[in-house]
């Protein structure tokens, strides 16, 4: 009985500390209609006016609050994509997503988990 226990409890703390920690300031920048449709790497269609996000390590499913500083909006994305793929830039946003924050380029935001 202690044993099954203890081996849930040990199974825990390593989903907890094996779960990359994603917050602080980043560089974001935004994919859309050229995706459109398209299969995510998650299998879902992609909606580039969904509040969706692309990141390269993070589970699916993961629960981002993006902010942009500096228009001091946020926003909730899931992540349901891998990427991006540009040296320097660290988190895909939908078309959606970016313009519910007034991003319209590349450009550092603020990230915490929802």
């Amino acid at each position: 009985m202690i044993g099954a226990e203890l081996m849930r409890l040990i199974a825990l703390i390593l989903i907890i500390y094996s779960t990359p920690v994603f917050a602080g300031q980043t560089v974001a920048t935004w994919y859309g209609n050229e995706h459109a449709g398209k299969r995510t790497a998650s299998g879902e269609r992609f909606n580039p006016n969904g509040l969706t996000a692309a990141h390269r390590s993070l589970p699916f499913g993961t629960c981002l609050r993006v902010s942009n500083p500096k228009s001091g909006r946020s926003v909730s994305v899931r992540i349901n994509d891998r990427g991006p793929f540009t040296k320097g830039v660290s988190l895909d946003l939908s078309h959606g997503a970016a313009r519910a924050i007034g991003m319209r380029s590349t450009q550092s935001v603020n990230v915490d988990r929802c």
